[in-house]
């Protein structure tokens, strides 16, 4: 087990970083985080101006995988999150989607009991734990761990949670997986620009995959695959995970393109991720069952 401190914190994914670990295929890595805020906020009436903006969404790591190799895919399986007891909400002016009808920056923390948010004394939010960043490192320049992108990053994606198995890109050598932002419960859209942020510990196992067809990233959860994509517009992710899921279709069934696409209209699931960030992230899900082609034995 290997285990890496927050204060290992990046706030870019760039092929330049140092590694904070050296880890095997296979092996299990506990990653601990700080809340998207670096831990800052500590009261509701704490000043904004004594906020370092410069330290928002940190990414724990990274981690140097052996064996990964441009063109991989690495397999990561989310185990179990672990979050802190107190949850952390922002929004104000320029923040979110409603950032234009708010005048101050509203500052919310809310207790979690008995596996639910005390939202406020007549609303309790059952918890849905989830990491918000999480990806490898870029094969060109750096990328902010505030933005989602190929490389996967603040893709803030409800599916990906506990029982979760992402797949990533290896664009360079070793991979370089780092995560963080960690939400106690968040809601499709993340519409305020922030979910209930909360420090965590997550463990996870992972894997480098050497062929793997499906465009990344992608994920598995409870028998559905989804194609994650993150672009400058909705539309245009919502188009890209539509394609990425088409031509999963055609590589794992006999289906022809119109069928994949009619399939697609019958059974795909398309989703909000979130738009509230630099680039905004959508999904296509789908039961893998339609998938009557795919080898499970291979690789999932």
């Amino acid at each position: 087990m290997h285990y890496i401190k927050k204060e290992q914190a990046i706030y870019a994914m760039d092929k330049n970083n140092t590694a904070a670990a050296s880890v095997n295929s296979g092996d299990r890595i506990v990653f601990e985080t700080y809340d998207c805020f670096t831990n800052q906020i500590q009261s509701e009436k704490q000043p904004v101006s004594k906020l370092d903006w410069n330290q928002i969404n940190p990414a724990t790591g990274p981690v140097y995988v052996e064996g990964a190799k441009p063109g991989d895919v690495l397999e990561v399986f989310i185990e179990k999150i672990d979050i802190g007891d107190t949850v952390t909400l922002m929004t104000g002016p320029e923040l979110g989607v409603l950032g234009d009808e708010l005048t101050e920056i509203s500052i919310k923390r809310a207790k979690i009991q008995n596996n639910l948010i005390q939202f406020s004394e007549n609303i309790e939010i059952p918890l849905n734990k989830m990491i918000g960043v999480i990806g490898t490192a870029p094969i060109g320049e750096a990328i902010s761990c505030g933005i989602p992108d190929l490389h996967g990053g603040n893709m803030d994606t409800t599916a990906i949670t506990e029982g979760t198995t992402l797949y990533l890109p290896v664009n360079v050598e070793g991979a370089l997986l780092a995560l963080g932002d960690c939400h106690a419960a968040m809601g499709d859209g993340e519409v305020s620009v922030c979910g209930g942020e909360v420090p965590a510990e997550v463990t996870v196992r992972v894997r480098v995959l050497k062929n793997c067809p499906v465009p990344t990233p992608f994920l598995i959860r409870d028998g559905h695959l989804s194609t994650i994509a993150s672009k400058p517009t909705l539309d245009e992710a919502t188009v890209d995970a539509t394609k990425n899921m088409v031509k999963t279709v055609l590589t794992y069934t006999s289906l022809k393109k119109d069928e994949a696409i009619h399939l697609l209209s019958l059974a795909g699931n398309l989703k909000i991720s979130q738009i509230v960030d630099p680039n905004k992230t959508a999904r296509m899900e789908l039961p893998i069952r339609y998938l009557t082609a795919l080898n499970s034995e291979e690789w999932l």
